[in-house]
Parts: C-alpha cells; structure tokens; sequence
C-alpha cells in the first residue's frame, strides 16, 4: 500500500503508526481488530483503492461490527502503485462510497477536490464511526526507497501498542 508512505512523511506521531507495506487488502482488517480491541482510541486506517478490492468483505464485517472508534480513508488512485501501476480492474465502476454506506457503515463520504475535503475534514475526524472517506487522487507512481521496505513481523514486533497483544 503506497498510501502509508505518504503519512509517514506528515505524521506527529510515529510512535502511533502502523505502516502495512506488503499487506495489500489487509490494512482495514488490521484496523477493525484494533477498534475492537481498543474501543476509546480513535484508529484511522488509511487504505487504497486496490487493497480495498483485494478485501471487499472486510466493509461488510466493518458494517456489521460498526466500531464507532473507526475513521477509514482511502486513496482511489485507479492504480495498484507497489507492485508499479498496473490498473485497477473495474476502478472506475466502482463506487467505494456507496458501497461502504451498504456495507452498514455510519457515514459515507467521497471527495474530487482537495478544497472540498478540507473545509469537512473537523466534522469527518469528529463523527462517530465507521466513517469511510474516499479520496479520488492522481496516481503517483514514484518508487519505494529499501528503506520504506520493513519486514510486517518486524513492523509488529516493533509497534508500541501491539507490544502488550502478542507474547515475545
């Protein structure tokens, strides 16, 4: 999932952030556990629009468990980005937005223009959840560095608030 590499570059808090690189289609499954786990934290899952349709069941489960603690972003892009931008099949069929609203999630949101995004951005992060938002963007093809590349047991291993989940 190319969108992780985006965040890692404006997050104010690293310690909190979980990047999935290598997981396509898992990054909302790994979010729903960790609302479930932890009810009062708000958890944000930033997923794209390739991952998503690797794991379409994942919104109906999100739906169903209705985590109000869940604020789901995706970045359509029409392009799977890490493996080089093969296109998405159907992306441009798809309605990700009606398709979580059906799925049973509270509130369902998509966005063209980045104006449009910002001015409800307050009342996105603010509202009880499952939130989905997805974000339509340009597809930026831009290679990961090896340094952008962690193995995802390391990645856990390493990751503050999953310390106390897993035994050594």
């Amino acid at each position: 999932m190319q969108s992780n590499r985006r965040w890692s570059l404006v997050s104010s808090r690293p310690d909190l952030d979980l990047p999935l690189t290598g997981c396509m289609g898992k990054a909302s499954s790994m979010a729903l556990g960790l609302a479930l786990a932890q009810p009062k934290t708000r958890v944000i899952v930033i997923d794209g629009d390739g991952s998503l349709l690797m794991n379409l069941g994942t919104f109906v489960t999100i739906g169903e468990q209705a985590p109000a603690n869940l604020i789901h972003v995706s970045f359509d892009n029409g392009v799977y980005a890490t493996t080089g931008g093969q296109p998405v099949p159907g992306s441009h069929r798809v309605d990700f937005a009606a398709y979580a609203k059906s799925s049973g999630y509270r509130s369902s949101h998509q966005f063209e223009h980045l104006e449009d995004f910002i001015s409800s951005i307050e009342d996105l992060f603010s509202a009880e959840g499952p939130v989905f938002i997805n974000l339509k963007i340009q597809e930026d093809l831009d290679d990961l560095s090896a340094d952008e590349r962690m193995a995802m047991p390391s990645l856990v291993k390493n990751y503050p608030a999953m310390k106390d989940l897993f035994a050594s």
